[in-house]
């Protein structure tokens, strides 16, 4: 691959790279405020693939993302008094059921469905430490202990299922898939609190401003590189 080439692919990897930044920033930006959202941090690698025997002529180098991580740090906690409000003070997730799927999320609003069944806004099943439905009595009052034990009256009704996983994977909304099994963690359950999201806008806005500089610096240098190579092909032709 010619040298020239070489660096248009590099600029452009890079230039994509650093719109795919500005997306992921946005994004995280765009739920500040989503109760229980983890922000989207990514690890960016040099990709080379040595051609020609490793004639450095033809080195082959580009940036690109490693892998794109959810952040597991602790979002800050509200009170809002509200006995069904719950929130996760250390590691895991509040187990859900949604269209026969389980899945993991750290917003703890829910509500009561007209069954009885503890649910949250998108009308997914809060779950037990046995995999099963919350049902409660909506005549009597609701206390939740530090370890997820639910009681009514003085009587247990269920335990909250919490699970904890070294990665997660977003797919929308409030909800994450584990990857990997899950563990034991060590957290303490609040009543009346909920968990906001663990977005810092201001060093969001910082790498949003850094990520918009890059591309324009890859922008500026393609355009470079290009009117260079048509002023070197005008000069061979003289």
């Amino acid at each position: 691959m010619a040298l020239e080439m070489q660096s248009l692919y590099i600029l452009a990897a890079g230039s994509s790279r650093a719109m795919e930044a500005v997306d992921r920033v946005n994004n995280n930006l765009a739920n500040v405020k989503s109760d229980g959202f983890k922000k989207m941090v990514v690890r960016e690698m040099t990709q080379r693939l040595d051609e020609n025997r490793g004639d450095s002529r033809e080195l082959f180098a580009f940036p690109r993302f490693k892998e794109s991580l959810v952040s597991l740090e602790q979002g800050p906690l509200r009170e809002t008094q509200n006995p069904l409000d719950f929130a996760i003070e250390g590691e895991g997730f509040f187990t859900f059921e949604k269209g026969g799927e389980t899945l993991y999320s750290r917003d703890g609003k829910l509500f009561l469905d007209p069954e009885g069944y503890l649910v949250d806004e998108q009308g997914a099943f809060l779950l037990d430490d046995g995999g099963k439905r919350i049902l409660l009595d909506p005549t009597k009052s609701v206390e939740l202990t530090e370890d997820g034990s639910i009681y009514q009256e003085g009587e247990l009704v269920a335990k909250v299922a919490i699970q904890s996983f070294d990665r997660v994977e977003a797919v929308g909304g409030s909800y994450y898939r584990g990857v990997g099994n899950p563990r034991e963690g060590e957290y303490r359950l609040h009543q009346g609190f909920l968990e906001g999201s663990n977005v810092d806008p201001l060093m969001e806005m910082a790498e949003l401003i850094t990520a918009q500089r890059r591309f324009e610096i890859y922008g500026n240098l393609m355009r470079s590189l290009d009117q260079l190579n048509q002023k070197s092909n005008e000069i061979g032709k003289a």
